[in-house]
């Protein structure tokens, strides 16, 4: 029995250390913890309940951003995979374009993405196809990549000009993007509107 345990332990550790400590509860039941014991855990403070059906165990060191990851997993679909792609100004944050802290996450999911609960007040969700080429990870996390990104954002429109000029800036700046990426848009007025960004001097 002990050793059964142990096991069951070891695989979840395994799993959770690779989600910054995070982990749904059927990742839980595939490492070998039964349904019925989930709330023993949380109670002798093995583990905290983030949110409906994902925990965190207490004993890994908390991450800068524990909610991004949270939120990540919560967007999984039924096979367990998440569906959700950080962008918009949290993936402009991720990749330190920004020093501004949203109070919202902005996460983009499929148009087929639906939930039967109610979508947490934390997150904006916006509902697209992303092409696989313009996602990269970022600490276990789908973010949509520099360029996807500030296209996402001119896009929109929610955002003050001047601090998406400084974004390009840098990107191209830390080879982030291309000036021949932008020069490549097929869709000439975000190709204008990119140029115009370049233009940009600190």
């Amino acid at each position: 029995m002990v050793g059964r345990r142990k096991e069951a332990e070891r695989r979840l550790n395994r799993v959770a250390r690779s989600q910054q400590g995070f982990f749904t509860s059927k990742q839980a039941i595939r490492a070998g913890f039964g349904e019925k014991t989930h709330s023993y855990h949380v109670n002798v403070r093995n583990w905290i309940r983030e949110h409906r059906g994902i925990y965190r165990l207490a004993d890994f060191s908390t991450v800068e951003r524990p909610d991004l990851m949270c939120w990540y997993l919560w967007s999984r679909n039924r096979g367990e995979i998440p569906e959700g792609t950080y962008s918009h100004h949290t993936a402009l944050s991720l990749h330190e374009l920004s020093d501004l802290m949203p109070s919202k996450l902005h996460m983009t999911v499929p148009k087929s993405f639906r939930r039967m609960s109610e979508i947490p007040a934390i997150l904006v969700l916006h509902r697209a196809q992303i092409d696989p080429h313009d996602i990269q990870e970022i600490h276990g996390m789908h973010v949509t990549r520099p360029l996807r990104t500030i296209i996402d954002l001119l896009q929109t429109e929610h955002i003050d000009r001047s601090l998406l000029k400084q974004a390009v800036y840098e990107a191209i700046r830390r080879g982030l993007i291309g000036k021949l990426e932008i020069d490549r848009m097929p869709h000439d007025n975000i190709r204008v509107s990119l140029r115009e960004l370049t233009e940009y001097r600190a």
